[in-house]
Order: structure tokens, then sequence, then C-alpha cells
């Protein structure tokens, strides 16, 4: 059985010294590289409705096509916990740095492809196929990606910082959601309806496969730092696969931390995701409203992140969660059910729901601190991959299915999950976090 003690435990960390110039360095290129690889993931979500038409064929029913355009966005995630376990385990053999150069160049290379794939009207059903498999490496990608850099944060950063360092870190991450944003913004600005869909949808992934590949370069620059140094001495002391000691020794953290995933998948999914499409679809509103509506939903979120983190070192987690979860109920069924509304109401109370989606900070503060250090990357990227897998690949096939019977589906989802949110707050171990690292 491994020791679950180790000196990078959370009382060494303590009087660990403080990052140097190199760490920052690192640590921003990270940071960067993962903006740019998220953007890589989700910009499908932001023309989905346009890739439907590309993809499938013409006469197939318009819900469909959604439907089917939805599953291939699914099976992003669906390929999640392959990618994070494979990219994990070599990422102890082999180094940090080759890793995390690998899983951006995973990103990058299928998010140019889609962006040069021919459509349905040209090769048919291999169309959809390509598709497919583009999608299935680019969620293999991200599966290696985030705990890794939320486990190097959390156990670097000073401890008094460590919610303002999560946080900071998340709000990153979801900084590619706002560049894809953005970018989308800017495609149904600058160009007409017909022209999107006759060869403007390609622009975004062509430039997020080319800044993919730049990232790529730039993570050559990188060292294996003595920080990542110590994090790869931390699982020499193993003397079996973490997993297994995960699955026999700490099913309660992987329950907490697959819980608190569905609630994240659903605040992410839903509000940020598939929202400009629903309002499109549902609503009538014009896409470019839509997505203007989204990126100042998605700047609120970013900043959110920053307070929710900060407020976790101030207030506790327990209470961030609480009033982060609880406040995502009421803004969320209040945007929902007072849309279509007008244009100035739609950007405030859109923008006031993304702030809140900010309370997802939380999960990895709870979520790395749940698991002692010597298990620590594994348990964090098994349990959060297999839920984002299951609930984040679900959600868009369930809304939509949902959607066909009531048009307030994403309301009721998201108030749902947020419930559930606030009642793993109470769960002892969600503010084990800030205990342990005294120890």
């Amino acid at each position: 059985m491994p020791s679950t003690s180790h000196p990078l435990s959370a009382g060494a960390l303590a009087s660990s010294p403080s990052l140097s110039r190199q760490d920052v360095q690192t640590l921003g290129l990270s940071a960067l590289g993962g903006t740019l690889e998220f953007y890589d993931f989700v910009i499908y979500v932001f023309f989905a409705a346009v890739l439907s038409h590309q993809f499938f064929p013409v006469d197939m029913p318009d819900w469909l096509r959604q439907l089917q355009t939805f599953g291939i966005f699914a099976a992003g995630y669906l390929s999640r916990p392959l990618g994070g376990i494979v990219i994990a385990h070599f990422g102890d053999l082999l180094g940090r740095k080759r890793m995390f150069t690998l899983s951006i160049f995973l990103m990058a290379v299928p998010t140019l492809v889609i962006g040069l794939l021919p459509t349905y009207a040209s090769i048919g059903v291999a169309a959809p196929l390509l598709l497919l498999a583009m999608r299935v490496l680019q969620g293999a990608a991200i599966g290696g990606e985030m705990p890794g850099a939320w486990v190097f944060v959390a156990e670097h950063v000073p401890p008094h910082r460590y919610g303002l360092g999560v946080g900071t870190l998340t709000a990153g991450i979801t900084g590619g959601i706002l560049l894809g944003s953005l970018v989308a913004v800017g495609i149904n600005t600058h160009y007409s309806p017909a022209d999107v869909a006759d060869f403007a949808w390609r622009i975004p992934f062509i430039l997020g496969g080319v800044f993919g590949l730049v990232s790529v370069y730039l993570r050559r620059f990188l060292h294996e730092t003595p920080v990542f140094q110590q994090l790869s001495q931390r699982r020499q002391v193993a003397r079996e696969l973490p997993l297994k000691t995960i699955l026999r020794e700490h099913r309660a953290a992987c329950l907490l931390v697959g819980g608190l995933t569905w609630v994240l998948s659903a605040a992410i999914v839903v509000v940020v995701l598939i929202t400009p499409n629903y309002l499109q679809k549902v609503h009538g509103i014009a896409p470019a409203l839509a997505l203007e509506a989204n990126a100042v939903a998605t700047l609120t979120l970013t900043l959110g992140c920053v307070l929710m983190g900060w407020a976790c070192d101030r207030i506790g987690t327990r209470a961030v969660m609480l009033i982060g979860f609880g406040g995502l109920l009421v803004t969320s069924y209040l945007f929902y059910t007072g849309l279509p509304g007008t244009p100035m109401s739609l950007v405030w109370s859109y923008g006031l729901v993304g702030f809140f989606v900010g309370v997802i900070a939380t999960v990895p503060i709870v979520g790395v601190r749940a698991f002692p250090a010597a298990v620590r990357f594994s348990g964090l990227s098994f349990a959060y991959n297999l839920s984002y897998a299951i609930f984040g690949g679900m959600t868009p096939i369930v809304l939509t299915l949902w959607l066909q019977k009531d048009p307030l589906a994403p309301a009721y989802y998201v108030g749902g999950l947020a419930v559930l949110g606030m009642l793993l707050a109470l769960v002892p171990l969600s503010s084990r976090g800030f205990v342990a690292r005294k120890a």
C-alpha cells in the first residue's frame, strides 16, 4: 500500500520557497496553452447550428440534425477519461513538459482539420464520421490538461492564497470560452448568415489550429522545473498503481468530486455553451445578439472564478459554495423564465448568471484537497474526467430531447443541479482542504 504522507503534504508546502521567475514563466505558458486548448475544444458548440447543416443531410429534420451534432460534441467528453489516464501515466514516466506539449498538439491538429473538412454535400456520410474522429482526439487532449494544471497550481501557491490561485487558473481556462465567444461574435458580425454557412464557419477552427500550433512551439521553452521534479518524486513513493489505491481507499472522495463535476458540467455546458444556440432556436434571438450576451456572461464567469477563489481564502469553501450555488439557482431561473426580454435585459441577466457560474472554481478547490498527496493527481483526473464524460457528454443530448417537450428545460436542469451543489457543500470532505493544509 502506498504511503499517503509525503514532504509535499500541505504542511510542507507552507514552508516551501516562493515560485521563482522561471516557475512563474512556466505557469504563465501553461495557462496560455490551457486557454488556447479550451478555445479549440469549445469553439465547436458556438457553430453547432451551422455545423448541423454542413455535416448532415438537408432533408433531415432540424431537431435530429441538432441531436446528432451535439452527439458528436458529446464524443469529445466520452474520450476524456482515457486521455486523462494515458497522458497522466506517461507524464509520470517522461515528464510534464512532454505531456503538456503533446496534449495541446493533439488539440490543435484536429481543430485545424475540422476547419478544412469537406462537407456532407461533398463526401456524404464520411464527413460526419471524420468530424467525430476529430472530436474524439480533442477530448483525449483536454482530459490530460486540466486536472494536471489544477494540481500543479494548488500544491505550489502559498497556503493563504490557495483558493485564489486555483480560482485564477480556472478563470484562465474559462478564458478559452471567452475567446471562442468573442471570435463567434466577430464572425457573425462581419459576415452575413449566408457567408457564415458558405465559408466563414471554417475561420475560427483554422485560427484555433494555428494558434494551438504556436502554443506547441512556445511550450518547447518550458523546463522541468523543481516544482515538476517534486511532483515526479511524489509519484515514485507509490508501490502500486495510484488508480488501484483510489478505488480501494478513496471512493468517498471520488463520489464527491464526481458529484461536483456534474454540477460544474451543467453550469458550463448548459449556461455557457448551449444557451447561445438555445436563444437562437427557441426564442428567435439574432445570432449576433445571442453571442454578444454570451460574451458578457463568459467575461463575468471569468471574473467570478477569481472572486470565488479569493472568497474561499477569506470566508471558507463551504460558505462560498452555499452562496454561489444558491445564486446560480436563483439567477438561472430568472434568466430562462424571463426570455426573450429586451436586448438590454438579455445581456444583463445573462451576465449575472455567468457571474454565479464562477462558483465552479470551488470544484477544483475541493477536488484537489479531497485526495492525499500520493494519489492526488490520479484521483482528481479519474473522478473529474469520468464524471464529465458521463454527465457533460449526455447533457446536450438530454436537453435536446427535453426541449421538445418543455422550453424551460435548461432552467430546471441547472436549478436542480445547483441544489445538488449546495447539498454537497455540507459534506465534511468539502471543507477538508483548508484544514488539511494546516496539518
